[in-house]
């Protein structure tokens, strides 16, 4: 069956409006998504009366509404699985004043599903429902090593292994071979791959099934990543693995 035009429309409209840094005009809309201005406005006027986008009449500009936040944030609240693991990222942010992520595999990508802030003055930039890349991130290569080897084909078929620092790795085999080390150790380390003032120490979560169902790390800035606190993170998400699958159902039966 195909799409509706009229709602794959609003749909383009709404996902480029969401997307873009600072708000977009219709004239950018028409230009970039090939609609008529005349469609494009009536669509936007509909989402503005129903909260979805806001307007700004100085600027001319649409940027995204408080309803879609509403509704994101019920959905994320819903999940089962950020409402299980919650407590025990509350825990790992307690015992090491950093940033702590989960995230799970979506469209290629890794998507933050749940954020616990570090105390701390300085801390990196992320956002509950946004995006990174799977290859250089420490939760995407944590959920890569442990999925199945196509996985990482469709990856690099799908978004390729773009370069973000001097550490990105690039090269596909020698990502494969990396995420070979990860799986046997079970945890990963994003030595500044994605961002350069930031290192990440990140484990996998499996469900009662045994399957990989999300990735959590404790991310931190450079000034405060020491061996020391490297040897730490890694004892930490070693364990917090295991006690959050177990709290999941999953049972280890190698031991």
């Amino acid at each position: 069956m195909g799409s509706v035009q009229s709602i794959d429309r609003a749909f383009s409209i709404l996902e480029y409006v969401v997307n873009a840094k600072d708000g977009v005009t219709i004239s950018e809309l028409s230009k970039n998504l090939s609609l008529p201005k005349a469609t494009i406005y009536r669509i936007l006027h509909t989402m503005v009366q129903k909260g979805y986008v806001k307007s700004n009449n100085q600027d001319h500009k649409y940027r995204p509404g408080l309803k879609l936040f509403e509704i994101g944030s019920l959905v994320l609240n819903n999940l089962e699985l950020r409402k299980d693991v919650h407590p025990y990222l509350e825990e790992l942010r307690e015992k090491t004043g950093e940033t702590i992520h989960l995230g799970i595999m979506d469209e290629y990508e890794v998507l933050y599903i749940d954020k616990v802030e570090s105390p701390q003055t300085i801390r990196m930039y992320s956002m509950i429902g946004k995006k990174a890349p799977l290859h250089c991130t420490g939760l995407g290569k944590t959920l890569l090593a442990f999925s199945p080897p196509y996985v990482l084909d469709e990856v690099v078929e799908k978004k390729g292994l773009k370069r973000h620092t001097e550490n990105t790795i690039t090269d596909k085999e020698e990502l494969k071979m990396h995420l070979e080390k990860i799986k046997m150790r079970g945890y990963s380390i994003d030595d500044s791959e994605h961002e350069r003032e930031i290192k990440c120490v990140s484990g996998p979560i499996f469900d009662y099934n045994g399957e990989l169902v999300a990735a959590f790390s404790i991310s931190v800035p450079i000034t405060r990543f020491t061996n020391e606190k490297l040897d730490y993170f890694i004892e930490l998400v070693l364990e917090y693995s295991k006690r959050i699958s177990n709290a999941l159902g999953y049972v280890n039966k190698e031991g």
